[in-house]
C-alpha cells in the first residue's frame, strides 16, 4: 500500500453547473474542498460525477499491458461481485456458504497442484500473493525455529532466492528478521538455478524461494532440479531446507500449459504453493491463495482459533475483516471454465505473446530477452547497434497511445540491460496486438531519427512487479 503526505492545496473542486440537480448555481457555490471533509452532504449523482469525472485521467487497463492483473470478467462474475461486496469474509458463522466456497476452491487447487491427499492439504484465501507470501515465509521460520531450540541467541534464519524476487520478499524479510540472500543474476541467467541458489544455503537457511513466472522476463526458474540440490545437500550434511513456490502467475498457468513440467508437489521438498487468483486465475483484485502440502507443513499454533461473531473460526491471515467478493469470484470462475476452459484462455494468451514477440523479433531494432513460451510474458531489449534511442523511449512514446509498456533495467548485476515487458493477458487479443505492432512501426522512424536517447532521471523507474 502505498504511502501519501498530506496536500497544502486549498483550492475547491470544480463543479460543473449542471452537476447541481435542482439548483445548478447553488452546487457551483457549494463546491467540496480536496482535503478536508465537506462541511455538508451533496446529491448522490453529484458525489458519483465528480469521483467519474477525475477518474476518467487513469490509464485504460484494458492497454497495461505492465500489470499481471484481470482488467476484464464476464457480466455475470461482476454481478456476484457486487451481491457479495457486503459480505465479510472472516465471518464464517454467519456467511458459511462463502466459506464453503472457499474451502472448495482450496480442493480443487490441492488437486490441480498434484497435492499427495488433498483432503489433507490445508490452505487459505488472501488479499493476494503478497500476504500468501508472507504466510508462506511465517512458516518457513517457525517450522525452523522448531528444528533450532538456541533461536535467537544461537542462530540468525535466512531465506534464500533469487534477485528477481517480487518486492514482498523483501517486505518479509525486514518484518519477521530474516536474512536475505539474494543470488545475483549472471550473464544469460536472469533468474535462480540450483547452483546460485546451493551457493547460498547453509544450516540456518529456512527454506528457498522458487518463482515460477519470474516477473522480469517471464522465465520459469527450475524447481525441481533446485529441489534435487537440496535433496544432495541434506543427504551430505542432515540438514533439511524445504522450498516455497512463489507461483503468483506461473502456477495458474503450468497446471494448463506445462503439464510435464513437476513443479508442484509432486516434489516432496516442496512445502507450500502461493498464486494470485487476480493475475492468470482471472478474477479482479484482489484474491490470492497459499496452500501447504500438509497439517505438518503449517505449524498449529500459528492458526488462530477465535470464537468470534458466534461461532469457532480456524483463521491464518494477516488481514482480519475484508470482501467476500473475490473468492465469490474465484469459485464462479473454476465453475465456468473447467480445466478445458481454463486451458483454452491461457493457451490464447501464450500464443498471443508469442506471436507478438515473434514480430517484435523480425524488427531490426529489437533484440528478445525471452519469447513468451512459459508465462504469457516476454522481455525485449535494443538491439547492439540501436545508438538513436532505448527502451525508456519507446515506453514514453507508447503511452502518447495509450499503451502502458513498462521499461526497466534488470538488478544488481545486470543493471546494464533494460528492457520492454509486454504481459499477455486474458482480452488482449491478436486484434489488440495488431493496433500495438501497428503504433510500435509509426513511434520508430522519428525514435530512430533522434541523435541519442533522452535523458532520464536516474530515481525514474517504471513498475513492473505486479
Amino acid at each position: 500500500m502505498s504511502l501519501h503526505k498530506g496536500s497544502g492545496t486549498s483550492r475547491n473542486i470544480s463543479v460543473n453547473p449542471f452537476f447541481g440537480e435542482a439548483d445548478p448555481i447553488g452546487g457551483m457555490h457549494t463546491a467540496p474542498p480536496k482535503h478536508r471533509l465537506p462541511d455538508g452532504p451533496m446529491s448522490p449523482h453529484a458525489a458519483y460525477q465528480l469521483v467519474h469525472d477525475e477518474l476518467m485521467l487513469d490509464g485504460n487497463a484494458r492497454l497495461n499491458l505492465a500489470t499481471f492483473v484481470t482488467t476484464w470478467m464476464e457480466p455475470q462474475a461482476t454481478v456476484l461481485m457486487a451481491e457479495c461486496a457486503d459480505k465479510n469474509m472472516i465471518d464464517k458463522d454467519e456467511y458459511p456458504r462463502t466459506a464453503e466456497l472457499e474451502r472448495r476452491c482450496v480442493s480443487m487447487l490441492a488437486d490441480l497442484w498434484n497435492a499427495p491427499d488433498p483432503s489433507t492439504a490445508v490452505g487459505c484465501s488472501t488479499t493476494g500473493s503478497s500476504e500468501a507470501c508472507m504466510l508462506a515465509g511465517i512458516a518457513l521460520k517457525r517450522r525452523w525455529i522448531k528444528r533450532n531450540p538456541g533461536y535467537p541467541a544461537t542462530a540468525r534464519p535466512n531465506l534464500v532466492m533469487g534477485a528477481n524476487v517480487q518486492v514482498c520478499w523483501e517486505k518479509f524479510a525486514n518484518f519477521w528478521e530474516v536474512e536475505m540472500r539474494l543470488a545475483p543474476m549472471e550473464g544469460d541467467r536472469l533468474h535462480l538455478d540450483a547452483d546460485s541458489a546451493m551457493a547460498l544455503v547453509d544450516e540456518n537457511t529456512i527454506g528457498v524461494v522458487a518463482v515460477l513466472g519470474s516477473t522480469f522476463d517471464g522465465s520459469y526458474e527450475p524447481v525441481a532440479e533446485i529441489c534435487a540440490a537440496l535433496d544432495a545437500y541434506e543427504e551430505r550434511t542432515g540438514v533439511h531446507v524445504p522450498v516455497h513456490v512463489d507461483g503468483a502467475s506461473g502456477g495458474m498457468i503450468a497446471p494448463f500449459l506445462d503439464e510435464d513440467l513437476v513443479w508442484d508437489f509432486r516434489l516432496p521438498r516442496v512445502a507450500s504453493i502461493n498464486t494470485s487468483g487476480h493475475k492468470y486465475g482471472l478474477v479482479y483484485p484482489g484474491v490470492g491463495w497459499a496452500l501447504w502440502r500438509d497439517a505438518d507443513a503449517l505449524p498449529e499454533e500459528l492458526v488462530f482459533r477465535v470464537n468470534y461473531l458466534g461461532g469457532d473460526m480456524p483463521t491464518f491471515a494477516l488481514n482480519f475483516s475484508r470482501p467476500g467478493a473475490q473468492v465469490v469470484a474465484q469459485y464462479y470462475t473454476f465453475l465456468r471454465l473447467g480445466w478445458d476452459g481454463y486451458r483454452a484462455v491461457q493457451q490464447n494468451s501464450r500464443d498471443v505473446a508469442r506471436s507478438v514477440a515473434a514480430r517484435f523479433a523480425e524488427l531490426p531494432d529489437f533484440r528478445l530477452i525471452t519469447s513468451g513460451d512459459e508465462l504469457p510474458v516476454f522481455a525485449v531489449t535494443t538491439a547492439p547497434d540501436v545508438k538513436s534511442f532505448d527502451v525508456f523511449d519507446v515506453s514514453r512514446r507508447l503511452r502518447e497511445h495509450g499503451w502502458l509498456v513498462p521499461a526497466y533495467t534488470f538488478p544488481a548485476d545486470r543493471e546494464d540491460l533494460a528492457v520492454l515487458r509486454v504481459v499477455c493477458r486474458n482480452g488482449f487479443s491478436e486484434d489488440l496486438a495488431d493496433l500495438l505492432l501497428e503504433d510500435i512501426n509509426r513511434v520508430l522512424p522519428e525514435l530512430r531519427r533522434q541523435s541519442q536517447p533522452l535523458k532520464r532521471p536516474e530515481n525514474v523507474a517504471t513498475a513492473f512487479h505486479h
